[in-house]
This record gives structure tokens, C-alpha cells and sequence, in this order.
């Protein structure tokens, strides 16, 4: 997968502002590449990593299921796939645009103060897309795991453990700050696409006041 590929991909190449282009490195650089590289050797095996101290049959696998009812990694795939979503409709969107417009003969202005007013109303929804999917994760993923951290011991009394047990997950210190890393490169995108939102829709804004102000002057004299 070339660098190329990966910017055609997020539908930024373009059509986007700088602060785009941050987002994509965070996204393709921080995020995947750790994933793919380090994280998912860090959870390799997590359920037999997983260990409580007692040998009651099912006991372990209840809490194991209790404490983590999805694997972390697959929700960080899923996160990646859901928040890179948005900038494939975009690169959708200006492929069709693009098409449309040589069949008609026409020449397409690809900057953000000339964009065709279709593409900044899609460029504008995924960056609000992107932006929910960001905070949706980070409270479902608060939600499933009771925190940014790995909880240590973690306390399970539910059947068919005798009483409450004290149940342990291997690597702790790696497990946490790979947590607290992906939680930190969402948070950082999430500021990234609403500074970029913010900056587009001034952007706008100023531009339909100075036209108005222009046409003013223009009836004025």
C-alpha cells in the first residue's frame, strides 16, 4: 500500500486544508501503523494471558468475558475502518464530479475557494461524520471496559465462581500505555477535524459577507 494510494484514499489530496493533511498523518501514521506493527502483538492471546486465582471450570472465562466483552483490537479496527468511512464517500463523490465534468468538457477548480459547492457540502459532512465516530468510540469504549486502563486486579463475582476472585491480564504497563495512545491520537483528530470544520465554515462565512459587502458598493456607486 503506497503513501499515494493512502492520500487518494482519504480524500484530502486536494480538497482538503493543511489541517487535513495532519489528520491524515495521525490517522495513517500513529494509528495504523501502531496498530498494525505493535498493537496487535501486544493482545495476542489475551484470553490466555488471562488468569484468576482459582481453578473452578468456567470461572475464568465468565470474567473474561466480563471485563472484555469485544477484544479492544478489533475495536480499534472497527474504529479505523468507520472513521476513514467519510473521506472514502468523499473520494466517491469527487470521482463522479470529476467524470461528470470531462464528459461535459468542463474544467474542475480543485481548491477549497473555488470547490464545487456539492463537494464542500460533502467535504463538510464527513469532517462532522468522522468527528461523531471519534466521540462514539471513545465512550463505547469507556463504556465496555470501565475506563482507559487496564484495572489491576480486576474483581469478579459472577457464577460460576465460588466467591470473589482476583483475576490478572499480562502485560499491564504495555496494555495501558497503548490504550492511552490510541485514546490521545483520537482526541487529537477530533481537534484536528473540528478545527478544519470551523476554518471551512469562517471560511465561507467571510466570503458571502465580503461578496455581499462588494455588491453594496458595486448598487452604492
Amino acid at each position: 500500500m503506497s503513501w499515494m494510494f493512502l492520500r487518494d484514499l482519504s480524500g484530502v489530496n486536494k480538497y482538503s486544508t493543511g489541517i487535513g493533511r495532519i489528520w491524515l498523518a495521525v490517522v495513517f501514521i500513529f494509528r495504523l501503523l501502531v496498530y498494525m506493527v505493535a498493537a496487535e502483538h501486544v493482545w495476542k492471546d489475551e484470553q490466555k494471558e488471562f488468569e484468576c486465582n482459582i481453578r473452578q471450570p468456567g470461572c475464568e472465562n465468565v470474567c473474561f468475558d466480563y471485563f472484555f466483552p469485544i477484544s479492544q483490537v478489533r475495536v480499534w479496527a472497527l474504529q479505523l475502518i468507520m472513521v476513514s468511512m467519510p473521506s472514502l464517500l468523499m473520494v466517491l463523490h469527487v470521482a463522479y464530479h470529476e467524470g461528470r465534468e470531462k464528459r461535459h468538457r468542463k474544467k474542475l477548480f480543485v481548491s477549497l475557494g473555488t470547490m464545487d459547492r456539492g463537494l464542500w457540502y460533502t467535504y463538510l459532512i464527513s469532517l462532522i461524520v468522522k468527528i461523531g465516530f471519534e466521540i462514539g468510540f471513545l465512550v463505547l469504549f469507556y463504556k465496555l471496559y470501565g475506563g482507559f486502563r487496564v484495572p489491576y486486579p480486576m474483581k469478579c463475582a459472577l457464577k460460576p465462581c465460588p466467591n470473589t476472585v482476583d483475576c490478572f491480564m499480562s502485560k499491564l504497563t504495555e496494555k495501558t500505555i497503548f490504550i492511552l495512545l490510541m485514546v490521545i491520537t483520537s482526541c487529537l483528530c477530533i481537534v484536528l477535524n473540528f478545527i478544519e470544520l470551523s476554518f471551512l465554515v469562517l471560511k465561507c462565512l467571510l466570503k458571502c459577507c465580503l461578496q455581499k459587502y462588494s455588491k453594496r458598493l458595486k448598487f452604492s456607486v
